[in-house]
């Protein structure tokens, strides 16, 4: 934060507009979305908004999570009504759907909840009122972009009708068929670690959720931090599905598999494909997302492990575990290719490093990991569309090219952010002795200079 001179004289009018400016251009894109979805038939985000104030929402977890975001910035008095108010509207309307014969649903309950505290929060002052609204922006803004997500999946559909499986199959022949030889993997020791593991995949928000409380359950006492897993989840869930277009893919239970209506070309995960010489764009149905290329799970997943790192010893083992799991489910039930889950994790890297620690500035360390993670992202992608065959053809060395230049990704930036201060690996990443290795997570934000502040009461 700049502190010093005439810089300040607008800051004031600054840090004002620019939430104005953030709410303003929220509500034009989703006002574009609904448009765009009306006209081609389907839901919408603001339609769907609307479906979870009439007890059908489309998602209860995300509804809880977004709540539970929110209840980190208010008072424990309010914390516990609100949530107790969202669990009784939820047992209410739950007992109203079914003696109605409804669909029968939960998440209602939450966002009525979230309403009502957001009323509430607009009523109290000072310091209180501008943390809980910046906790609550945080718990609407992940239901919200949940939503669009869900209309940019439809997005995806119409931009691919022509989906890129062939190129990505061969590609991954280097990794050595992963999806393939996990999914028998699950078919042979039987449905319950099939059970978890879909209830972990399912869960993600959940888990990011509970990482992000635990990073923020001081902002109540202290200042905000500068930076947590939640603007990492948020950016990388802006950036991420732009792949969704420009590199349309289905993923092999789809493609090659039992969910494919008819146009798959395989019999996913019990026969490998023959390897072709001639890959090329397959048209595919009107039904099913083009979400693979990056995987969106993968890339989150890795962002809260990292984040769950700086946690006592029974968070990182839950961070740790959701990690694997997640890439284990990704490839079992067929939603991704290999290829996939190595551009989601270098892409988390990328975004990581561009916003961590934001005190240390875009010094040189910082620009080299993430010019790296931007190179390797590319190249990666770029090499499945254009050297499939190729890589098919001499897959030892595809697939060393494939695994290493993620790791040097890895490398760069473990030696940048995590390595201990005084050594080798430290000093190569910038990190040198006198560089403050406390989390991001735990420091507070820098104080403005007394001076101005006097002179700012003065005024």
């Amino acid at each position: 934060m700049n502190v010093s001179g005439s810089s300040l004289s607008g800051g004031g009018t600054v840090s004002r507009a620019l939430p104005a400016a953030g709410v303003l251009g929220a509500v034009v894109l989703l006002a574009i979305a609904q448009a765009w979805a009306s006209w081609h038939g389907v839901i919408g985000p603001l339609r769907s908004l609307l479906d979870d104030y009439l007890a059908n929402p489309q998602s209860a977890a995300v509804s809880w999570a977004g709540l539970g975001l929110a209840c980190i910035g208010v008072p424990m008095r309010a914390r516990i009504v609100s949530l107790s108010a969202a669990a009784v509207l939820d047992l209410l309307t739950l007992g109203l759907q079914a003696l109605c014969g409804w669909h029968v649903s939960i998440g209602t309950g939450p966002t009525l909840a979230l309403t009502a505290l957001t009323v509430v929060a607009f009523r109290w002052r000072g310091q209180r009122r501008r943390t809980a609204l910046h906790a609550i922006a945080f718990g609407v803004l992940l239901i919200m972009a949940s939503k669009l997500a869900d209309t940019w999946l439809l997005v995806s559909i119409i931009a691919g009708p022509r989906v890129l499986d062939q190129y990505v199959q061969l590609a991954d022949h280097a990794l050595g068929e992963p999806a393939w030889l996990v999914g028998r993997l699950l078919d042979a020791v039987g449905p319950i670690p099939s059970h978890i593991l879909h209830v972990v995949y399912v869960q993600l928000p959940v888990a990011a959720m509970v990482v992000a409380v635990w990073q923020l359950r001081n902002v109540t006492t202290t200042p905000w931090p500068r930076h947590s897993l939640l603007r990492t989840f948020l950016v990388l869930g802006v950036i991420g599905p732009l792949g969704y277009v420009l590199f349309p893919v289905v993923g092999p239970v789809f493609a090659y598999g039992p969910l494919g209506h008819g146009l798959q070309i395989g019999d996913w995960p019990h026969v490998l494909p023959a390897l072709t010489a001639n890959p090329e764009p397959m048209l595919f149905d009107s039904e099913t997302a083009r979400n693979c290329m990056p995987s969106m799970h993968a890339a989150w997943a890795t962002s809260l492990f990292i984040h769950s790192r700086i946690g006592p010893r029974w968070l990182r083992w839950a961070g740790a575990f959701w990690f694997v799991c997640t890439l284990l489910a990704t490839l079992g039930f067929g939603y991704h290719y290999g290829c996939d889950l190595v551009a989601g994790i270098v892409l988390c890297l990328t975004v990581e490093s561009a916003l961590r620690d934001p005190d240390r500035g875009w010094d040189l360390y910082r620009v080299r990991i993430v010019s790296l993670g931007v190179l390797v992202f590319s190249g990666l992608l770029l090499s499945y569309r254009f050297l499939p065959v190729t890589m098919s053809e001499y897959p030892v060395l595809a697939g060393f090219a494939v695994l290493g230049a993620p790791a040097a990704v890895v490398f760069v930036f473990y030696t940048t952010w995590f390595a201990t201060p005084g050594g080798r690996l430290a000093h190569w990443g910038g990190r040198d002795a006198t560089t403050d290795t406390r989390p991001v997570i735990d420091r507070p934000l820098p104080q403005r200079n007394p001076d101005y502040s006097r002179a700012r009461q003065k005024g």
